[in-house]
């Protein structure tokens, strides 16, 4: 079983609310010292119903919680779904803070379906504080943008518009772009084709990285377009990373570009984000290294 960890740098500034009620900043990491690297924990589909039975193929999320704590990030991104099956206010204190509760003040949250399942996914808002629907940070040399993927139940014409100007006047040398529905996949659930209207504006902006959940296991592709397209050099490396504890699904179609997929260890991923790079480690719950490398901002 297994974790991914990304270092980011955090500040510590307040919430500037945009007219659309996003937020283009929220408290920062590292911004103190941004040449700094910050190291981040991203996962997601994370914690069982509560009372759910924990078993070796179910149910880990106080696995992969020790394993993240044990990691001593900056900050945690969670990837969405991160309590099932409702997303429930219920259900997120009496399963997801039991494991995952401490890590909170460090959590950066962005919704899974199962959130959406739960009218106006009340407690997902309820439990991480009322975060923006969909914001930015900064994470010592680099902006995180946080993109709601739930495109039947927000408005992502005006995400899309906000993503687009966020990327216009960001002059950070890199950025992330955050989401629960992978633009790309061979899982189970497969590509979201629907995502690439964020990919194609992250794709024009030189976005570097992008992370998701959705699909139980861990998936790593090569730079890509928005089209399907290997871009060595100029492309978007990009992870799925849905092993927080609920399950692990079996593998679907292959899709091109996948260059590392696992789906029989949960874990999460370890990413260090420096001023011109960053480096990747995905451990499983005994912190074994399975998939790692780095590389450089576009």
């Amino acid at each position: 079983m297994g974790v991914v960890t990304l270092t980011v740098a955090c500040a510590g500034t307040e919430p500037e609310t945009t007219p659309d009620g996003s937020s283009s900043v929220t408290a920062a990491v590292g911004e103190e010292d941004a040449a700094a690297s910050v190291r981040v924990v991203a996962v997601g589909d994370i914690a069982c119903e509560p009372g759910e039975p924990v078993t070796p193929t179910q149910c880990q999320q106080a696995a992969t919680a020790r394993l993240t704590t044990s990691l001593d990030p900056d900050a945690v991104i969670a990837l969405g779904d991160m309590q099932y099956e409702t997303g429930s206010a219920d259900g997120f204190h009496d399963s997801y803070s039991k494991s995952w509760g401490p890590l909170l003040p460090l959590t950066r949250p962005t919704p899974g379906n199962h959130e959406y399942n739960s009218t106006a996914a009340a407690g997902y808002f309820d439990y991480f504080g009322d975060p923006p629907p969909w914001y930015a940070w900064d994470a010592g040399a680099w902006r995180v943008y946080m993109v709601n993927s739930n495109c039947g139940d927000v408005d992502c014409d005006a995400q899309e518009e906000w993503l687009d100007a966020e990327l216009t006047s960001n002059d950070h040398d890199c950025a992330a772009l955050v989401m629960h529905y992978p633009r790309y996949s061979s899982g189970k659930h497969g590509s979201a084709d629907f995502m690439s209207r964020f990919w194609e504006v992250a794709y024009s902006h030189h976005v570097d990285l992008a992370l998701a959940g959705h699909d139980h296991d861990y998936e790593r592709f090569a730079p890509m377009d928005a089209d399907g397209q290997v871009r060595p050099g100029r492309g978007i490396t990009s992870f799925v990373a849905g092993t927080g504890g609920k399950s692990l699904y079996e593998r679907g179609e292959p899709v091109a570009g996948s260059e590392y997929f696992q789906n029989s260890a949960f874990g999460v991923l370890s990413l260090t984000l420096s001023p011109r790079d960053f480096s990747w480690s995905f451990l499983d719950t005994e912190r074994s290294v399975l998939d790692e490398g780095s590389a450089a901002c576009i």
